[in-house]
């Protein structure tokens, strides 16, 4: 089975020439999905963190450099990314989710790291950094990956760089989980969740695998784009089962209304847990 893809797309700075109702139940609603999330998060990393590592050894970041990891989220990546620079550098983790940041602070701390990566509140849109800040800056399915307009991101993801640096964007691209059933998998990819964070009438411009053409509207140069992909082959362990489950209750989300009876008792029976 092909674990997820990932798209990356550096680039170096322009400067050098590159819902409602109740309040209680809506508290508590986001709580649980908060947690949910978190969860979902660490038990699918052994699937995602081989493929992380890939991208950010190809990417060469500079020895003793000084980054940001926009849209952090619980700091897994941060982890990485510190490691990659070394000793002498930091990463600056953002994320609007306090709650997510207080974890990856407690996975930094028990990691021996806490010196050399940080974690603070912010939004990526407006990010509390001055101009040229950092020597790069990346961000791992968040920045551009909803289908809205990436200019103003990218240019305020561009404004904390230093004249040189880079701007790293890595996204979701695609999947392969249920190898043999082909037609399946392909109704389940068409459907609201599958294609997903993108939505059915948004501009194909807005198309998060046509980012190149984003950093290059947005005046950057030195543009170049890859593909990481992960492979897991059976007989798994017991660690990848539960990240695959995990993965597949990610990806394809409430999708019994958009399937037919007979594709939606074939998932059922090849990626429910409690399936017979």
């Amino acid at each position: 089975m092909s674990a997820p893809e990932d798209e990356v797309e550096p680039a170096n700075n322009k400067k050098e020439g590159v819902g409602m109702g109740n309040e209680k139940n809506s508290t508590e609603s986001t709580v649980h999905n908060t947690d949910s999330y978190l969860q979902s998060l660490m038990v699918t990393n052994p699937l995602q963190e081989p493929i992380f590592r890939r991208a950010i050894h190809a990417l060469n970041l500079p020895q003793g450099s000084r980054g940001i990891d926009v849209g952090c989220g619980i700091g897994l990546q941060a982890l990485l990314l510190t490691e990659a620079v070394g000793p002498g550098g930091h990463v600056t983790g953002v994320d609007l989710s306090s709650e997510f940041l207080v974890y990856a602070r407690s996975i930094a701390e028990k990691a021996g790291i806490s010196e050399q990566v940080s974690f603070q509140e912010g939004d990526m849109n407006n990010l509390p950094f001055d101009d040229d800040t950092f020597d790069w800056v990346w961000s791992a399915n968040c920045a551009g990956y909803a289908p809205r307009e990436p200019l103003p991101l990218l240019k305020e993801l561009a404004r904390v760089v230093k004249p040189g640096g880079s701007v790293i964007i890595i996204a979701w691209s695609s999947q392969q989980l249920l190898p043999g059933y082909p037609v399946l998998e392909a109704h389940l990819n068409a459907t609201s969740s599958g294609i997903a964070p993108f939505v059915e009438g948004a501009a194909p411009e807005l198309h998060f695998p046509r980012m190149a053409g984003w950093f290059r509207r947005a005046g950057m140069e030195d543009v170049t784009a890859r593909t990481f992909a992960g492979d897991v082959c059976a007989p798994l362990s017991e660690e990848l089962q539960r990240a695959l489950t995990a993965l597949i209750e990610m990806r394809w989300v409430d999708v019994r209304a958009e399937l037919s009876e007979g594709d939606w008792a074939e998932y059922q029976r090849l990626c429910m847990p409690e399936s017979p």
